[in-house]
């Protein structure tokens, strides 16, 4: 997020979008879950800034397309975006190259300590990253508990277990954290880079240890 964007109000969803995520204090049609994740994803930025001046991997965050209807000017430095549309629904968070694979993921963060609700993640991202390991790529969700202080890395196929349960109707709306801490592998956290996701990748993806 940059000067133009820091301040945005009123960012609307495109046609076809549940606006069950949007809300606000003040006035309606505010995104209500867009910060979620954002001091994880500012940790996995920095990872992904490591990893690139290292030659290890190239990874970035993807831009989310917006139109801007509103900008307010009270001087060329500090201009800000008042109103916005998301023109489509946004995939995942992020993709890359890393060891000639493809790479796509989310990442997401709770403060609820005994589950991951499934509000958390939109119908579409979870069906992008479905495509994506559908075609052999390394697909997966990074998942912060926040009164656990715990990262983990949620390999997509296992989240889609539960995922597709809570979708026909069979399950929970939520994965149990017991599961996740189960079913996923814990990203210890260091001082560089900060979470060291790839080496959880190497162990899974590529039978290293």
């Amino acid at each position: 997020m940059n000067e133009y964007t820091q301040g945005m109000i009123n960012l609307k969803y495109p046609a076809g979008i549940q606006k069950s995520n949007v809300t606000s204090n003040h006035r309606k049609k505010k995104v209500q879950y867009g910060h979620r994740g954002m001091t994880l994803e500012k940790d996995i930025d920095t990872t992904n800034k490591y990893y690139l001046n290292t030659n290890r991997a190239i990874i970035h965050k993807k831009p989310t397309p917006i139109t801007v209807v509103n900008v307010d000017y009270p001087s060329r430095k500090k201009a800000k975006i008042t109103e916005a549309y998301y023109k489509t629904p946004s995939t995942s968070d992020y993709n890359g190259i890393y060891r000639g694979r493809y790479i796509d993921f989310e990442v997401k963060e709770t403060r609820n300590p005994t589950r991951f609700p499934f509000i958390n993640i939109h119908e579409h991202q979870v069906e992008h990253m479905r495509e994506c390991h559908k075609q052999g790529g390394i697909v997966f969700i990074i998942m912060r508990f926040h009164v656990h202080d715990e990262v983990f890395l949620y390999p997509i196929e296992r989240f889609l277990v539960h995922w597709d349960n809570f979708k026909n109707k069979d399950g929970r709306k939520s994965i149990r954290y017991d599961d996740v801490k189960k079913e996923s592998y814990q990203i210890p956290e260091k001082y560089n880079p900060r979470f060291d996701y790839l080496k959880t990748v190497d162990e899974i993806y590529f039978g290293e240890r």
